[in-house]
């Protein structure tokens, strides 16, 4: 039986992926002294949810096409006071808070590895089933 979902950040400066994650997000955390010493943690990234999308579609008579990739994508409830606490333990934003449709968007810098998306979603939630 599948208990939960892995999710790996590949990073140039992994001990300052790790401090972001442990420290601007807050995630709690073990360390993993078998896979290769001093380090290694495992973050609690909280409840999950999975969804596929298309690499081409038809929407409002616009064609939108996108290569096959994986994306980590961070929920919150009011992105609004979410982007204002995080701005006042350091994280870095790219941009405004933009309406994407499906929710409120944010590009949010990640020290040491790809940025990742941080949303208010507007559409159903499957995380709490």
């Amino acid at each position: 039986m599948i208990t939960s979902i892995h999710t790996l950040i590949y990073s140039d400066d992994a001990p300052a992926t790790r401090a972001f994650l442990r420290d601007i997000l807050g995630w709690p955390c073990v360390e993993d002294v078998m896979g290769g010493g001093e380090g290694w943690l495992i973050f609690k990234a909280g409840p999950s949810e999975l969804g596929v999308h298309p690499t081409k579609s038809v929407h409002g008579g616009k064609t939108y096409e996108s290569p096959r990739h994986h994306l980590i994508s961070l929920m919150c409830d009011n992105i609004a006071s979410t982007v204002a606490e995080l701005k006042g333990k350091g994280a870095e934003f790219r941009g405004e808070v933009q309406d994407h449709g499906f929710g409120l968007v944010i590009v949010m810098a990640v020290p040491g590895a790809d940025d990742i998306m941080l949303y208010q979603p507007r559409h159903p939630l499957a995380y709490n089933l």
